[in-house]
């Protein structure tokens, strides 16, 4: 019996280009996180704690009075550790330290200078972090990835038209790269002044994506 052969179809092949697209926005902070530490030592440990107990309720006390809400302050730490000092290579007993950090949050970014000015004055001895931030972060990233996905499209477009090609407009593959926003934080240890002069600056949201289309 006669078979006749068939030539195998030619498979379609599919014609894609890949792009990226970058989305960049600047927002001026709406909120910061401000860490402060209250540190006592003392020989005893029971007198270094109540030192240290009754320093941080005039603290959080003086914070409540400049309008920051109980609530929004949070402890964060609390560490008691021997202190020694060494003396001729031989290990002395100091004292115990105690260490209680809290975070304070507020919307008033106008008024951090006064607000570590008014901790330092009532017993915080250092200022660990100060974090600027924003409160609806989400909706500002989701504004940056739009702008990145108009970036990768324009960027296709500009390829389709420099090589002829015809490009579909519907991308057949999205990928969200990174996403996020970039917190002004600053470190530092506090030192008592008049007024603190705080910059808050910008805070920049970007997204980043991976778009596929065919031509």
């Amino acid at each position: 019996m006669y078979y006749p052969y068939a030539q195998p179809t030619p498979r379609f092949r599919q014609r894609t280009m890949t792009v990226s697209g970058t989305g960049k926005i600047s927002k001026t902070p709406n909120v910061v996180h401000i860490q402060f530490e209250v540190r006592t030592e003392n020989p005893s440990l029971q007198t270094a704690q109540q030192q240290n107990a009754q320093t941080m309720q005039q603290l959080i006390g003086a914070l409540q009075s400049a309008g920051i809400a109980k609530e929004d302050m949070q402890t964060t730490a609390f560490t008691v550790q021997p202190q020694y000092d060494y003396v001729e290579g031989q290990q002395r007993f100091r004292g115990y330290e105690v260490v209680n950090q809290i975070t304070v949050k507020t919307e008033s970014v106008e008024s951090i200078g006064e607000i570590i000015d008014i901790a330092i004055q009532n017993g915080a001895n250092r200022v660990t972090q100060l974090q600027f931030g924003l409160q609806d972060e989400q909706t500002a990233y989701e504004e940056a990835l739009s702008l990145a996905l108009k970036n990768a499209y324009s960027k296709a477009q500009t390829i389709a038209e420099t090589m002829q090609l015809q490009l579909n407009p519907t991308p057949i593959k999205i990928s969200e790269e990174s996403q996020g926003g970039r917190s002004a934080r600053l470190l530092f240890a506090a030192k008592e002044t008049a007024a603190t002069p705080i910059e808050q600056g910008q805070i920049e949201i970007i997204a980043v994506v991976t778009v596929q289309f065919q031509y």
